[in-house]
């Protein structure tokens, strides 16, 4: 028997009686020895704050009850595989954005803390495991807290929003409908009540956020997801076409195993190339990740994303050109 059985035992002993408990009795029911009942005793008081008391007298344990409600083992319980994961789900969220939820997310990781410490299986040392490498994030801004907010409360936000494409800012009443994590970024799925549609915004774009008074206007998840997921990229919309890329045999050997979208199909040449089709709306974003394999694609349809590709590869050589 491990700690936590015993744990839970000892809790339902003394939640059982109105009567100090013997630490004989408890030592017959834990199945263990004086040191560890003492050891399980005082592992209670100090990680779970279980208010039990020693009555000399009666040489027994019992839960001091008299000045708050009936005592219970904090939280859902969990086994120490369980705890390890959650400790490092927290570790990640830790690292999605240093110091954006550290204040929130305090509590729920001292609190798996204190249950490993009490099962005897550790983990404080975890983070020290654990290694999350970011490349090209930006930071989500100061206005995250208010537009999670807005989105929780659903309520309105009226927001001022630089577009770098264009180098503008607007102003924008926005009904916000998702938040998105998305490569090392953040972005917001939200209702435009300027365009009259959804746009997906990013945070780090956001200059100005005021949450109104007014309900936002709420969108059903087919609807969300008819915009935001049927095509390539973060900024997707409904797609249109589809892009045809024929990758060759040594890249194939990771892009066979990658997921580029939901809806992706593959097939494998008789040479051994790599064939993905994806359905894609703005082209954008597709073309960046097209062009960082260099030589080992080729862009097969549509000609349109075919001619994009090859006008970027002629800009691109012009710079290595010698004048």
């Amino acid at each position: 028997m491990d700690r936590f059985d015993r744990i839970f035992d000892l809790h339902k002993l003394l939640s059982a009686t109105r009567y100090p408990v013997s630490r004989q009795r408890i030592e017959q029911e834990l199945e263990c020895s004086r040191a560890t009942a003492k050891r399980i005793i005082d592992a209670m008081r100090l990680y779970l704050n279980a208010p039990i008391k020693y009555d000399r007298e009666q040489n027994g344990y019992y839960y001091d009850q008299r000045e708050e409600a009936m005592y219970e083992l904090p939280g859902v319980w969990f086994n120490s595989s369980e705890l390890h994961a959650l400790l490092s789900v927290q570790q990640l969220l830790e690292h999605v954005q240093p110091g954006l939820l550290e204040q929130q997310l305090a509590p729920l990781k001292s609190r798996i803390e204190s249950l490993l410490k009490a099962q005897d299986i550790g983990g404080g040392n975890l983070s020290q495991r654990i290694r999350i490498l970011r490349a090209a994030s930006r930071p989500a801004g100061e206005h995250f807290q208010r537009i999670s907010s807005a989105l929780a409360q659903r309520k309105r936000l009226k927001i001022d929003y630089y577009k770098r494409s264009s180098d503008l800012t607007t102003e924008r009443t926005l009904s916000p409908q998702r938040l998105t994590y998305y490569r090392d970024n953040w972005y917001l799925d939200a209702y435009c009540h300027l365009r009259k549609g959804l746009r997906t915004f990013a945070l780090d774009a956001v200059t100005t956020a005021r949450i109104q008074t007014e309900s936002a206007i709420d969108l059903s998840s087919s609807e969300l997801d008819a915009h935001t997921m049927s095509s390539y990229g973060i900024f997707a919309g409904q797609a249109s076409l589809v892009a045809r890329l024929r990758f060759s045999k040594r890249r194939a050997r990771w892009v066979s195993r990658e997921t580029w979208h939901p809806h992706q199909e593959a097939s494998w040449t008789a040479s051994g190339e790599y064939e993905l089709r994806i359905p894609y709306h703005r082209e954008e974003e597709l073309v960046m990740d097209i062009l960082k394999y260099g030589a080992d694609v080729e862009v097969l349809a549509p000609a349109q994303l075919r001619e994009r590709i090859k006008q970027q590869l002629e800009c691109m050589l012009t710079l290595y050109t010698e004048k």
